[in-house]
């Protein structure tokens, strides 16, 4: 009677709960995943040297520069066509409703026939024009030499991008191979624990502790395979590159630095932004006298030959003339224009002073970074060896059952640690050293490099001095009357257009 009444009260008490017990969600459907993003086929060994000239080469920042140089040149050459000789030829087929001549019916002179024509052709050659021209062309060929310097400073900035990035990737293989062996030591950690406690002599947390342990230097390794392939996609967007690049631990240490005072020097007088705001400073000078030349007359010589079918005046002649025109009253336009390139040469001045004092700055400061970095650097070495004296006496005491699991836990920390700091440092003292050559203005001649640029400059640079030019094609106010100092030769006209010059003063 009692088990019966037992197994209903149990009967019932299911059937409740199946009632009131919850029903479970439908299936979700399928997650779907995004189609992977294709990757690099092949690997290209590259070399410090190789992946620089390459990125000199088909880097896409660097040729847009290239064709800025392109661009002035152009602009140079259509200035100084506004100098030279002009000759046009021109004509004309007429029907008249009529025709007129005079005289008598022997000998008549068409002043007007029905069936008309003419043609002529015209010289037109600019004698004076208050030397605008002249002063126009100059500008245009400083502005060549600017676009050569802006060539020279994106140069620069792509190398210092491109060597950093390829020693972050050395840097970033370096880490790889660190984290390797911090899951080796960790593996083998956990083996020993693994051992121990399977004897008995120690308990299961020292095997977990060891699993931890293992876990992450597992996680650090992933974060370094990470990094080294965002730093081998920007390397590869810089060479224009679609495979996986195995970069060679460069050999070549770089030139050891001068002292501060030098590279200060070297970048006030070498800098592409400096030299280019110096002749940013001649452009507006010559702006000035450009603006002047305004109150001055204009004079032009024009000669023609015509010919035509009216025999009045004559059926054919030519003529020269000598044309002028001089401004009496221009109701203070000339002052205002005068003015606002006074207010420009002013700017050009003060963007030269900031030029230079943010040069000097950029020394210092990468100087100091520099002087830091290798203090760092050489910290991290004395905590490397501290911390592998500190691995190598806990793991015996450890295995002497003198050191707890902990105690071996905390010196694969350390150790782990300071290799991983030893490799950073070593990659910030590299990019500290390249920074200070860079704010310089002597990365290529520190990375071994000439660019074509360099060399073109450099070669028009000679070419001025040698041959004195600046001297009489510009005509601008000296270094003591402006009180701006222009130490650099790439700052003078290209001498390679000496003879078109020549044409302009004729």
């Amino acid at each position: 009677m009692k088990r019966g009444l037992f197994l209903l009260i149990a009967a019932a008490a299911s059937a409740a709960f199946a009632q009131t017990a919850p029903q479970s969600p439908p299936p979700l459907p399928p997650a779907t995943t995004a189609a992977p993003a294709p990757e690099a086929t092949g690997t290209t060994r590259l070399t410090l040297s190789d992946a620089l000239n390459r990125a000199l080469s088909v880097n896409n920042t660097v040729e847009r520069s290239r064709a800025d140089i392109g661009l002035a040149e152009a602009n140079r050459k259509l200035l100084l066509s506004n100098v030279l000789p002009r000759v046009n030829a021109s004509g004309a087929a007429t029907r008249n409703s009529t025709s007129a001549s005079f005289g008598s019916a022997g000998q008549q002179t068409i002043i007007l026939a029905q069936n008309d024509w003419n043609y002529r052709i015209v010289l037109s050659q600019p004698v004076y024009a208050g030397r605008r021209e002249f002063r126009a062309y100059s500008q245009a060929k400083l502005g060549v030499l600017n676009a050569r310097e802006a060539e020279l400073g994106t140069e620069d900035a792509v190398l210092l991008r491109v060597a950093s990035n390829y020693l972050g990737i050395v840097n970033a293989d370096a880490r790889i191979a660190i984290e390797q062996r911090n899951i080796d030591i960790a593996e083998q950690q956990r083996k020993q624990a693994q051992a121990f406690y399977e004897a008995g002599e120690t308990t299961r947390v020292d095997v977990l502790r060891a699993e931890t342990a293992l876990k992450a230097a597992q996680r650090a390794f992933t974060l370094a395979q990470q990094v080294r392939e965002n730093a081998v996609s920007r390397l590869r967007a810089d060479l224009d590159l679609d495979t996986n690049i195995d970069a060679v631990p460069p050999e070549r240490a770089l030139p050891s630095l001068p002292d501060e005072a030098a590279l200060v020097g070297r970048a006030e007088t070498g800098r592409p932004d400096i030299v280019l705001a110096e002749n940013n400073l001649r452009i507006a000078q010559l702006e000035i006298q450009k603006q002047h030349g305004f109150w001055l007359p204009t004079v032009t010589f024009d000669g023609g030959f015509i010919q035509q079918k009216s025999q009045f005046p004559a059926p054919k002649y030519s003529y020269g003339a000598l044309r002028f025109n001089i401004p009496i009253l221009q109701s203070g336009e000339v002052q205002a224009r005068v003015a606002a390139a006074k207010e420009h040469e002013l700017q050009a001045r003060l963007d030269l002073d900031t030029a230079r004092t943010s040069a000097r700055e950029d020394v210092r400061t990468s100087a100091s970074d520099l002087r830091s970095a290798e203090k760092t650097l050489a910290f991290a070495q004395e905590q490397l060896g501290a911390a592998e004296a500190e691995y190598t006496q806990v793991a015996e005491l450890y295995r002497a059952q003198e050191a707890t699991s902990l105690d071996v836990a905390s010196a694969e920390a350390s150790l782990a640690d300071a290799r991983r700091a030893v490799a950073e440092d070593t990659l910030n003292r590299n990019l500290a050293e390249l920074r200070v050559w860079y704010a310089a203005g002597s990365i290529k001649p520190a990375l071994g490099l000439t660019s074509p640029a360099t060399a073109a400059t450099q070669t028009a640079a000679d070419a001025i001095i040698t041959t004195n030019v600046a001297q009489t094609l510009l005509s601008a106010p000296t270094a003591a009357q402006t009180g701006v100092s222009v130490p650099h030769a790439r700052t003078v006209a290209d001498a390679a257009t000496e003879k078109e010059s020549g044409a302009v003063q004729k």
